[in-house]
């Protein structure tokens, strides 16, 4: 903030103060603090209304939307990023919990990577049985970014704990009826999804307070519990249930988002069942949420006829979660600029969503939209920032895009030099860009990396392996700053890459040779900067490129 000339406010959403009115923290508690701001600011720098712009991502992009569409002049533009619809949650959250179980009854996932992987056969189908291919199908058209399966090993429902209570509150009779009605994948003959359904009782041995007060159980469970259901047989929360967000031996956790009263009512000595039905049946929740046609990704779930193909509920959750968080459900209808980033690596909020909502503001603003709202696409990036050795092998940090992107927006609205957007085409609720950085535009660098002169080389252990990469940044937005190699592949990134001069294209080379045997991806990190500043730490925009190395 402040290597850019500005000041930050960041506010609380209203605290305890917000309850019954979901505008108060969705942007009026913002705008309140960001008009009081300004009067900070004329009193310690003279009568002057400097500019503002509000950040939010995920959750706070609704809130970021809610803002735009909800008030007038009290910020000049917003950076929604990795931007979810009226209608993600649950259905994100959902289809990939059906996804891992399907294919892990038989350990798909890894054939599903190696096609996905550079100098792979790009078939993700290979080797699936009909139920593992229509499983797989039904998460890419929904939007899933196959990419975003690399971590499949651990992979479990990630934000879903924070939505999965609100679910069962406001359609609690979905669960009876996936398990007896027809239409629903809990009576289909031909699932396999009743295999998986468990039901066991056991006692509280022990309460263990605490702001998330926890339940120690007389047994061990002899399963995974996470997103099953504890529910109260007797005891002051009798009948009640509440989902499962961790287990530590025989100690059970809960989500923040669970219903405090129903867990507080738990005593020891409680007769308790643990019941996965609940979790089971909402993996395929997203069929029985079918918005308009529109919003692409559902209209798989359509007969020949448009109608839906399986029973709908009595709501749609979405929009009403939505408008939870925004304060209204967001519809398109800005004031001001607007310059979103969404990651084509994201699994939570699928890349997608944020052309539907460009076209959303298209409809409300027709030739007005060209110059309010700007999108830029980052690859290999996914929702959060990578948190682990072998994330950063596959995924870039994406911080300092939002650093740029504010500053880029300043420039629009405070001197008219619009953004770049991201060049791409929606196939199948799959967002494609361009290979090529000029044809591609937006502001992250393209890395073209080469094993041998492809994306895979076979070779034995000893012999060198010649890399050639071209890191090119898109016209505008500046030079390639710095670059590393990770030659194998495992996200520590040894070897810096000289980048003597900053410039707009940068070709480099390396040898390696491989001392024992095995499938290598190596590496090619790289960082631009709009300045050719190799010193700053603010506004580097990372990229990387991969190849395959199998050595015999």
């Amino acid at each position: 903030t402040i290597a850019s000339g500005a000041y930050y406010v960041q506010t609380n959403l209203g605290g305890a103060d917000r309850a019954g009115d979901p505008a108060i923290g969705a942007y009026r508690v913002n705008a309140a603090a960001a008009e009081f701001s300004r009067q900070v600011a004329s009193d310690l720098y003279g009568e002057h209304r400097p500019y503002g712009y509000l950040i939010g991502g995920s959750g706070g992009s609704y809130q970021v939307l809610g803002a735009a569409e909800n008030t007038v002049g009290v910020w000049d533009g917003f950076v929604p990023f990795v931007m979810g619809v009226p209608y993600s949650i649950p259905s994100a959250f959902t289809v990939r919990l059906h996804t891992l179980r399907v294919l892990r009854q038989r350990d798909k996932f890894p054939g599903v990577l190696d096609a996905v992987d550079p100098g792979g056969s790009g078939d993700l189908y290979a080797g699936l049985d009909d139920e593992e291919r229509a499983a797989l199908d039904e998460a890419t058209l929904l939007g899933y970014p196959p990419r975003g399966w690399w971590n499949h090993t651990t992979l479990d429902s990630g934000y879903f704990t924070m939505n999965h209570p609100g679910v069962a509150a406001m359609d609690p009779t979905y669960v009876t009826d996936f398990w007896t009605e027809p239409g629903y994948l809990g009576t289909d003959p031909a699932s396999a999804i009743g295999a998986a359904r468990f039901s066991f009782e056991t006692t509280v041995a022990a309460v263990i307070p605490g702001p998330a007060a926890r339940l120690e159980l007389a047994e061990p469970p002899e399963r995974d519990l996470r997103d099953a259901h504890v529910v109260a047989l007797t005891g002051p929360a009798a009948g009640q249930s509440v989902p499962i967000s961790a287990v530590d031996g025989r100690v059970v956790s809960f989500p923040i988002s669970a219903d405090r009263t129903t867990i507080a009512g738990f005593r020891p000595g409680d007769l308790v069942r643990i019941d996965n039905s609940w979790i089971l049946a909402l993996q395929t929740y997203q069929r029985h949420q079918v918005p308009t046609p529109d919003l692409y990704g559902w209209n798989q779930f359509r007969d020949a006829a448009g109608r839906p193909a399986h029973p709908q509920r009595p709501r749609l959750l979405g929009p009403v979660m939505a408008a939870g968080v925004a304060g209204s459900v967001p519809d398109g209808r800005i004031h001001g600029k607007m310059l979103v980033v969404q990651n084509l690596m994201d699994i939570d909020a699928f890349p997608w969503f944020a052309d539907w909502y460009r076209s959303r503001v298209a409809d409300h603003l027709g030739d007005a939209a060209e110059d309010s709202f700007a999108l830029w696409y980052i690859d290999h990036a996914q929702h959060d920032n990578p948190s682990s050795v072998a994330a950063e092998a596959r995924t870039i940090a994406y911080g300092t895009v939002l650093q740029q992107a504010l500053r880029d927006l300043s420039a629009w609205v405070e001197r008219g030099i619009r953004p770049a957007t991201t060049s791409y085409t929606v196939a199948g609720s799959q967002v494609v860009v361009p290979a090529g950085a000029a044809e591609r535009g937006g502001v992250q660098p393209v890395v073209d990396l080469r094993a041998d002169g492809g994306v895979r080389a076979e070779v034995a252990v000893g012999q060198p392996v010649t890399f050639h990469a071209r890191v090119e940044v898109p016209p505008g937005a500046g030079s390639v700053v710095a670059a590393e190699w990770d030659f194998l592949g495992s996200g520590d990134y040894p070897v810096p890459a000289a980048v003597a001069t900053p410039q707009p294209v940068v070709d480099l080379s390396a040898t390696h040779a491989f001392t024992a045997p095995g499938t290598y991806f190596p590496v090619l990190r790289a960082a631009s900067h709009r300045d050719g500043d190799q010193q700053t730490p603010f506004g580097r925009i990372q990229n990387l490129g991969r190849v395959r190395v199998v050595v015999r």
